[in-house]
């Protein structure tokens, strides 16, 4: 069950001045970054209270994110809810119509477990949903 909104996503193409724009203009507490080989990014993390902002930044230049930059430029990227059942939400999406980027889940940052639901299922939005270690279920 979808239970909380879990982050914002914003592609940028200059991570360092993003960071810096967020941390010392914005004065939101910058929490580090983690590259996510799968997903080809380098992800920064800044939590604000309830949810977090996360900047998502092309590794090597290479991925999904790269082809957004090229296409649209910086901008928003993605909205991801946090999921308790990532396998149960994806089956009952599925089941209503909804189109998945993967046929199962895949792995995202601290140790999530993810699925994106491909924009043209939600009005031309990207949506993530992410399970984290500690409240999922037992998966194989």
């Amino acid at each position: 069950m979808i239970v909380a909104l879990d982050h914002i996503a914003i592609a940028v193409p200059d991570l360092a001045a993003a960071i810096q724009r967020f941390a010392d203009d914005f004065g939101l507490t910058y929490e580090g970054t983690e590259d996510v080989e799968p997903a080809k990014t380098t992800t920064a993390f800044f939590p604000v209270p309830g949810t977090r902002i996360e900047l998502v930044h092309p590794l090597r230049g290479e991925g999904a994110v790269q082809g957004f930059l090229d296409k649209r430029g910086g901008g928003l990227h993605h909205v991801c809810f946090r999921t308790d059942d990532l396998e149960a939400d994806m089956e009952r999406l599925k089941a209503k119509g909804y189109r998945f980027l993967s046929e199962g889940p895949q792995p995202g940052a601290h140790g999530t477990r993810v699925a994106f639901i491909h924009p043209r299922s939600c009005d031309g939005v990207l949506i993530e949903l992410a399970e984290h270690p500690a409240e999922g279920h037992a998966h194989p």
